[in-house]
């Protein structure tokens, strides 16, 4: 049987309850973030300037490249959206491919776009100039992070962490996107430890943030 439930008790249960808002699926949240990639990827180059070899490499594997990228990016943050909702989170083998994917994007895209490897800074500007492009690209990523963590936030994700560090990873793409046209440089360390690591700074960012986020609500 159930127990008599005290009226007054009754009453102030039923005031606090509130009609819940379905959310809409994360494929269709994640275009929420869409004009903002592109403002990201333009502001990027346009802030500061554009890489010289511009016309060498040509539309497509400038923009076309960069764009692509960055949807790429929009993919993975709907992928956090998802994982954001408890009952949908993705497997281990999901969760890996998409990671790797994502870390794998913008060095594929070099492949495919330099003619050769050994562009760098002057000697002795190494160091300067990682951190200048390391700089760029995580604080281009911070609107977008923002956004991304905003809406996972509202779905109650049950591994806050996994879903920050994938919606990270994806704003970090977004970033590098217009990163991309900005900077020229091909040599590996330079691309693997400013660029990369500049992703990798950011997905991190994104578990804290999602972790912080979700033990305030608790």
């Amino acid at each position: 049987m159930t127990p008599d439930v005290p009226p007054l008790l009754r009453d102030a249960v039923q005031r606090d309850l509130r009609p819940a808002q379905p959310l809409m699926p994360p494929s269709v949240r994640a275009l929420v973030l869409i004009p903002l990639a592109v403002a990201i990827v333009l502001a990027v180059p346009w802030l500061h300037f554009f890489r010289s070899d511009m016309g060498a490499i040509g539309f497509v594997k400038a923009w076309g490249f960069s764009f692509g990228q960055a949807l790429a990016g929009l993919v993975i943050v709907a992928a956090a959206l998802r994982e954001s909702i408890p009952g949908r989170g993705l497997s281990r083998g999901a969760l890996t491919a998409t990671i790797a994917v994502g870390l794998a994007t913008p060095a594929a895209l070099l492949l495919l776009t330099a003619s050769t490897f050994d562009i760098g800074p002057e000697p002795g500007r190494a160091l300067e100039e990682g951190a200048a492009c390391f700089r760029v690209s995580a604080i281009a990523a911070v609107p977008a992070l923002i956004a991304a963590a905003i809406l996972a936030a509202r779905a109650f994700p049950v591994r806050p962490a996994v879903a920050g560090a994938l919606y990270g990873l994806g704003c970090g793409l977004i970033a590098d996107a217009g990163l991309r046209l900005y900077c020229e440089y091909t040599v590996p360390q330079h691309v693997l430890f400013a660029h990369g690591g500049a992703i990798l700074g950011v997905m991190l960012v994104g578990a804290l943030v999602a972790v912080v986020v979700a033990r305030r609500r608790v």
